[in-house]
């Protein structure tokens, strides 16, 4: 069957590869639609990102969802024909970390699409997969596949959400809104937060962002003092939720970050950042990461089904995994597209 196979920065390539059998506990699925990720782009354009780099031919994609077509024996809890959200994240449920509730932290990971380690964990931009039957969650009648293939970064949004702690009544900042910054948004808000700035470089994404629920939108490029009102009485905003992976942001965030406010470090860089230490000693930040997520994948199933949240206005369009190329270069034009979908029927 058909895939999306990465072998070095800009080639990539549909090839068949092989489906292999279902077994007990098992699932293959349908793929129909996946979304692009920014890890995805970062394996596209430069062969990885920071220290992790392609070594080895690996299938692209992690954001998917589909069909079930078939089922391994003993599975009884889902039915042929059913639509379903794919969680790519798959800990051993054994090591120290697991056993403590952090599966994210697994020391065995395997996730979707990841050249972390080796060989890599081949990805989900396929026509078919095989997974286990914990990783599918149903996605209720009415649900497209489009929207199932968004649980992903929603689940990476929500798990940042809770490392921030209770948004209840908060002033929240967003610095960075590519989809996973939007998303933080929609997150933020269905977590109590009353109100929401969020600011980028770029137009385009701001406009979703304010679609999505942010109160103020602040083009820091065109606008470079526009947050300076904020900075009064050692700043105005409770949590920032940083998404650019850009230094500048962060350190023009901490301005406007009051005394003890949490700082939630989602966006990676490039390389390493320099922080005003003496800032966040003088002003006693709360300085913590958010990586991936484990039960925020189910909740932000849930949240799709019972259409708690509208993650459409993000989809900026869909198109075939054989048009991949183009697909990749729309995904990388913040001026024009949020999130990107493929379509494998």
């Amino acid at each position: 069957m058909d895939a999306l196979v990465i072998h070095a920065p800009g080639d990539l390539r549909v090839e068949d590869v092989p489906t292999p059998a279902v077994g007990a506990g098992q699932a293959r699925v349908r793929v129909r639609a996946g979304g692009i990720c920014g890890s995805d782009l970062h394996y596209y354009q430069h062969g990885g990102f920071g220290t992790v780099r392609i070594q080895q031919p690996m299938v692209l994609g992690h954001e998917v969802a589909g069909v079930i077509e078939q089922l391994g024996a003993g599975v009884t809890t889902y039915a042929v024909g059913e639509h379903v959200a794919i969680s790519p994240s798959r800990p051993c449920s054994v090591c120290r970390f697991c056993q403590l509730g952090l599966q994210n932290h697994c020391l065995d990971m395997r996730y979707y699409g990841s050249a972390m380690r080796m060989p890599h964990v081949q990805g989900a931009f396929r026509k078919e997969i095989v997974i286990d039957i914990g990783q599918a969650h149903r996605l209720a009648d009415g649900i497209s596949d489009a929207e199932g293939a968004m649980a992903e970064p929603l689940a990476v949004a929500l798990h940042a959400v809770n490392r921030a702690g209770s948004l209840l009544g908060r002033t929240v900042l967003v610095t960075g809104c590519g989809p996973i910054g939007a998303l933080a948004i929609i997150a933020a808000r269905r977590a109590g937060a009353t109100k929401i700035v969020a600011t980028d470089v770029v137009d385009h994404p701001l406009r979703k962002a304010a679609k999505v629920g942010a109160d103020e939108t602040i083009n820091v490029a065109t606008q470079p003092e526009a947050l300076a009102r904020y900075a009064v009485d050692k700043g105005q905003f409770d949590v920032l939720f940083e998404a650019s992976g850009n230094e500048r942001a962060l350190r023009s965030a901490f301005d406007v970050l009051r005394p003890r406010g949490v700082v939630v470090q989602l966006g990676l860089a490039g390389g390493e950042m320099t922080l005003p230490l003496n800032t966040v000693v003088a002003k006693e930040f709360d300085l913590r990461g958010t990586f991936r997520f484990h039960e925020e994948f189910g909740v932000a199933v849930q949240l799709i089904n019972q259409r708690l949240v509208d993650l459409k206005p993000l989809i900026s369009a869909t198109l075939s995994y054989r048009d991949a190329g183009r697909a990749f270069a729309l995904a990388a034009d913040r001026s024009q597209a949020m999130k990107v979908l493929l379509d494998f029927d």
